[in-house]
C-alpha cells in the first residue's frame, strides 16, 4: 500500500482564531521597558499590564469581560518607584497579583471585590499594595508563584539571585545564587524543582528546598536571551534561545540527565526576537511565540520529541503574550487555548486556539482533568520539606454543565523514562515505519530470559529446504502485514491464526546469540525420539504459495511415552520471527545513526558556509 503516513493526533487541525478590534481591548498605554518580560500575564477573571506610567512604576488590572476601547482614566497598581518589570498572578486565588519592579522591591496586591475600569468618579482611585517585600539589593525582573504550594513565590533580580518567599511571614526564606542575571524561571508541576536560564548561557535545574542546583549545563551557545518552560507534569524541560549564528533554537531536555538536550538543538528560524514557550499540559503541546514578529507556532510533544502541528500567522507584531490557564477557556466553542497578545502598544487581542468539532456537547477526549485553584499543601508544609505533590485537579466537564468544579485526586504522571521502560504498543512502527529522526533514538530491546527446563535430546537438523521455506513464508507474511495494516501491535499479533508455541529453550538461546553477534542462523527443528512404540512422525510439508499456513500449521505427533518433550515446527516459526525482528532492531539502529550524522554533518556545512560567505564579502568579492 503506498501513500503518506499521517500521524493520528486529536489536536493536528487546531487553528488559532483573532478576534474582531471591537472584542479586544484598546486606549491601553503599554510599558515601552526595554526588559525582556512578556509585559503581560493573565487568569480566567483579569488581565494585568506593566503600564508606561509617570511618577514612579503602575500596571493596570483589566477585567476580562470588559471589552473595547478602555476610558482614558482608569485606577491604577500604584506603588513601585520604578517601572513595574513583571507581574504574576496567585494561581490559588485570581484577585491576587504580585508585582516586580525595578525599585528592587516585590509588592503583593489585592484586586478589590466588584473591581471595574468604567467608574463615574473624575480621578479614580488608585490601588495600593497590601505587603511589601525587601530584600532584593538591584531591580527585581520576574515574579513566579508556586504552582502546587501556597503563598510561595519566587523572584529573580539583578543581584544574580533567585529569593524564595513565605506570603504566610512576608519573609524570603531560601535564596538560590547565580553567577550572572537570570533571564527566565519556570516551577515543576508539583513545586518542587525550579529551572532558570541566566546571561552566562547556563541552564540550571534546581532541587529548591536544597538552595543548590541539582544539575547544571551549557545551554544555548548564542549571546541573546534564552527561555525555559518546564513541561508540567513530565521530567523534561523545554528552552529556546540562538544559536551562535544568531538563529533561533528549540531544545528539549532529559532533568534527570541533562548532560545535552534530547536530540540535539532544532534550528527554527533565523529571526532576531526572542522566543517565549508556553507549556499546555491538559493537550501536551508547546507554543513558541516570537516577540518582535506576529507568528505563533505549536507542536505536539509525542515519544520525546515535538511534532510541527501549524502556525498562527498574523501582520501584528507581539511585544509581550500570556496565556489563560485551561480552566478559564471556553469549553462551549472547543477552546483548547487562549493568547493574549500585546499590539502597538495600545491594544491587546485574544487569540483563541481551536479544534474544529461540529458536535455540541462535551469533548470529553480533548479536555483531561484540569489543575484547579485549590493548593497540595500550605507554606510551612513546603519550606519544612514536605514532599512534593500535584495540587487537586478539577473535572472540566462538571465547568462545562455551568456546576461546582468536581475535584479530581492528581495523580504523577509517568516521567518519560519510565514510558520506554515498559512495553507500549505504540513502540513498534512496523505498521507505519516512519523515518527515524536523532531527537528520538531507537533503545535496544532487553535479552529474553531463559526459561529453566530440562535439557532436551539431540535433536536431528530439519532439511535446509524445510527451513529455508519456512523463513521465507514467515518473511513474506510480515512485510504484508507491514503494508496493510495500521495496528501497532507486538510483531507476534501478524501470527493471530498460529496458537502460541511454547517456549522452548534450545530457540531462545539460539536468539540470544544472535542479538549479540549480528548474525542469524536457520532455526532447529527438533523431531520427537523415535521408541518402538511410537510410530515415526510424518515430515513436514513443503509450503506451498495457496497455503502459507502448512509449515508452521503441521506439528509431529509424538507418542505418550517419550521421555522427552516434542518440539514441533512452530519452534521454527518462532525462531523466523525473533531473527526478522532482530534484524529490524538492526536496520532501525543502523537508520537513526545515519540520520544523526547527516544532521551533525548538514549543521556542520551550513556553518561553514556561512563563514565563507562572510569571508567573501569582507574580502569585497
Amino acid at each position: 500500500m503506498s501513500g503518506r503516513f499521517v500521524r493520528a493526533s486529536k489536536y493536528r487541525h487546531v487553528f488559532g482564531q483573532s478576534t474582531k478590534k471591537e472584542q479586544c481591548y484598546d486606549n491601553l498605554r503599554i510599558s515601552k521597558n526595554a526588559w525582556d518580560t512578556n509585559l503581560i500575564k493573565a487568569n480566567p477573571k483579569y488581565l494585568s499590564v506593566n503600564w508606561e506610567a509617570s511618577g514612579g512604576g503602575a500596571f493596570a488590572v483589566i477585567p476580562v469581560d470588559e471589552r473595547g476601547k478602555l476610558p482614558d482614566v482608569m485606577p491604577l497598581f500604584r506603588g513601585h518607584t520604578a517601572a513595574v518589570l513583571d507581574t504574576d498572578w496567585n494561581p490559588f486565588d485570581d484577585s491576587v497579583i504580585a508585582s516586580g519592579s525595578d525599585d528592587g522591591k516585590v509588592f503583593i496586591w489585592q484586586v478589590p471585590e466588584d473591581f471595574t475600569l468604567h467608574t463615574d468618579a473624575d480621578e479614580p482611585t488608585d490601588i495600593t499594595p497590601v505587603h511589601k517585600l525587601s530584600g532584593h539589593t538591584r531591580k527585581v525582573g520576574h515574579v513566579l508563584f508556586n504552582p502546587s504550594a501556597a503563598n510561595v513565590l519566587a523572584s529573580s533580580s539583578g543581584d544574580c539571585t533567585v529569593k524564595l518567599w513565605d506570603l504566610a511571614s512576608n519573609n524570603p526564606r531560601l535564596t538560590l545564587k547565580h553567577n550572572d542575571i537570570v533571564q527566565s524561571l519556570s516551577w515543576s508541576a508539583d513545586g518542587g524543582m525550579l529551572v532558570s536560564t541566566c546571561r552566562d548561557k547556563k541552564i540550571r535545574f534546581w532541587d529548591v528546598r536544597q538552595e543548590r542546583p541539582a544539575h547544571e549545563v551549557q545551554g544555548h551557545p548564542g549571546a541573546k536571551n534564552s527561555r525555559a518552560v518546564w513541561m508540567g507534569e513530565h521530567d523534561r524541560v523545554a528552552t529556546t534561545g540562538f544559536s551562535r549564528m544568531s538563529d533561533r533554537q528549540l531544545g528539549l531536555w532529559d532533568v534527570r540527565n541533562p548532560k545535552e538536550p534530547i536530540g540535539g538543538f532544532s534550528i527554527l528560524d533565523s529571526i532576531s526576537g526572542v522566543c517565549m514557550p508556553f507549556w499546555d499540559d491538559g493537550t501536551q503541546m508547546l507554543y513558541l511565540a516570537g516577540k518582535g514578529d506576529g507568528n505563533i507556532r505549536y507542536y505536539e510533544y509525542e515519544n520525546d520529541k515535538f511534532e510541527y502541528l501549524s502556525e498562527y500567522k498574523s501582520a501584528d507584531p507581539q511585544r509581550g503574550i500570556a496565556f489563560v490557564p485551561k480552566r478559564g477557556v471556553n469549553l462551549h466553542q472547543n477552546e483548547v487555548m487562549r493568547a493574549y497578545k500585546t499590539v502597538n502598544e495600545n491594544l491587546i487581542e485574544p487569540i483563541s486556539f481551536i479544534v474544529p468539532r461540529r458536535a455540541e456537547v462535551f469533548q470529553n477526549d480533548i479536555y483531561p482533568p484540569a489543575t484547579g485553584s485549590k493548593p497540595s499543601m500550605s507554606s510551612e508544609d513546603w519550606f519544612s520539606g514536605k514532599e512534593a505533590a500535584l495540587p487537586p485537579k478539577i473535572s472540566l466537564e462538571s465547568v462545562y454543565e455551568g456546576e461546582t468544579p468536581v475535584e479530581i485526586p492528581a495523580e504523577k504522571a509517568p516521567s518519560a523514562s519510565q514510558a520506554k521502560s515498559t512495553p507500549a504498543p505504540a513502540t513498534n512502527s512496523s505498521s507505519s515505519a516512519p523515518t527515524p529522526t536523532p531527537a528520538s533514538p531507537a533503545k535496544p530491546k532487553p535479552e529474553p530470559e531463559v526459561a529453566s527446563a530440562p535439557t532436551p535430546a539431540p535433536a536431528n537438523r530439519g532439511s535446509v529446504k524445510d527451513n529455508q521455506a519456512s523463513m521465507a513464508a514467515m518473511a513474506d507474511r510480515f512485510a504484508d502485514n507491514e503494508e496493510v495494516t495500521q495496528s501497532r501491535g507486538s510483531v507476534n499479533d501478524d501470527f493471530d491464526e498460529v496458537p502460541k508455541p511454547a517456549q522452548r529453550p534450545n530457540v531462545t538461546i539460539v536468539t540470544k546469540q544472535e542479538e549479540r553477534t549480528g548474525v542469524r542462523t536457520p532455526p532447529q527443528v527438533q523431531t520427537p525420539t523415535k521408541t518402538s512404540s511410537a510410530p515415526t512422525p510424518e515430515p513436514v510439508s513443503e509450503p506451498k504459495s495457496s497455503d502459507v499456513k502448512s509449515p508452521i500449521a503441521e506439528t509431529s505427533k509424538p507418542t505418550p511415552t517419550s521421555a522427552e518433550p516434542p518440539t514441533t515446527s512452530a519452534g521454527a516459526a518462532k525462531g523466523a520471527a525473533e531473527g526478522i525482528k532482530g534484524a529490524l532492531s538492526e536496520i532501525r539502529g543502523l537508520l537513526v545513526q545515519q540520520a544523526q550524522d547527516m544532521a551533525a554533518q548538514a549543521e556542520r556545512i551550513e556553518s561553514l558556509t556561512k563563514e565563507v560567505a562572510g569571508l567573501k564579502s569582507r574580502l569585497g568579492e
